[in-house]
């Protein structure tokens, strides 16, 4: 049998539909032709992500992202699509991470440590990870750091290649040779004025020498000194000061009790001192005493008299 042109068409036609179709449903991440298990998460924000995006699990991929759906609250139910031939435990993360510098995001999935599978339709824990943009700030604040310091170190190389500033350098390196030059030239004279007076040095170096030998002797007699020293005070300081000391001070007290006694008018000293009696007294009977010895060279006889015969007293 013959089959027309038109039959062929229409043949062709709903093989490309259908086709179409199937293509649509695998880029929405639906599996046509072999079941699957769903998972759902409830995120809030999904920024990034869309349908048929890949779940992995340590960078393999085990399904796509199937559907997405916006809550009154603001959050998004997604619904993962995974082949059944993986168990997911029942504590797994679902992450939603960054894929690249561009924002792309993708679901990982963290798999958890209980021994209880998650069944078909159960909802899985959920969680974002920062952007890459977002981890590499730090790095890029460093990079303008580094970029603006570059950009110093250029504008002090221009500055240096500026050709007034090459010619301050050749004035500086100039003056450094002049200078170099000047110091060779007082180094010169340096070494001829030590040649000259290498004797008078020599001399110095022996005086010092003889001085050094002086000094060694001083030390010797200043060393005997010291010992003497130490000797005269290890015998003052096992001599009984303390008692000296004591006996010191007991008669400095004895000559103040003394002194107070006289000041306060008891004893002989202190009538004496202060009792103008027996001044006058005492000065009464040294003018009688004095007119007694008058009398006595005057008239002897009156007082001592001699008799060879034993003759009658007057």
């Amino acid at each position: 049998m013959k089959i027309s042109n038109e039959t062929k068409i229409g043949i062709l036609t709903a093989l490309s539909i259908a086709i179409l179709i199937l293509g649509y449903s695998y880029l929405r991440g639906n599996d046509v032709f072999s079941g699957s298990n769903k998972f759902y998460a409830v995120y809030k924000s999904v920024e990034g992500l869309s349908v048929s995006k890949p779940v992995l699990v340590n960078g393999f991929q085990i399904g796509r992202v199937s559907k997405m759906q916006l809550q009154s609250d603001g959050h998004t139910i997604v619904e993962f699509k995974i082949d059944p031939q993986y168990n997911v435990p029942n504590n797994t993360l679902a992450k939603l991470v960054s894929t690249d510098l561009l924002g792309t995001k993708a679901i990982v999935f963290e798999m958890g440590n209980s021994k209880t599978f998650a069944d078909d339709q159960d909802t899985l824990k959920a969680d974002v990870q920062g952007s890459l943009a977002e981890s590499l700030q730090p790095i890029q604040k460093k990079a303008e750091q580094l970029i603006a310091k570059m950009d110093s170190s250029l504008t002090s190389i221009n500055k240096i290649m500026n050709p007034d500033f090459q010619k301050n350098i050749d004035r500086s390196f100039l003056s450094i040779a002049n200078s170099l030059q000047t110091l060779e030239g007082t180094t010169k004279k340096i070494d001829d004025l030590v040649g000259l007076q290498s004797t008078h040095i020599n001399g110095i170096l022996v005086n010092a020498e003889t001085v050094s030998d002086n000094l060694k002797t001083s030390t010797s007699h200043l060393n005997s000194i010291a010992g003497n020293f130490e000797t005269f005070s290890s015998d003052l300081s096992h001599s009984n000061i303390k008692e000296t000391l004591d006996n010191a001070n007991k008669a400095v007290a004895d000559l103040q009790s003394a002194i107070n006694k006289v000041n306060d008018g008891h004893g002989s000293l202190s009538l004496l001192l202060n009792d103008d009696k027996l001044y006058k007294n005492l000065n009464e009977a040294s003018g009688n005493l004095n007119n007694l010895f008058i009398d006595l060279k005057a008239h002897p006889k009156r007082y001592v008299s001699f008799s060879v015969f034993g003759g009658k007293k007057d």
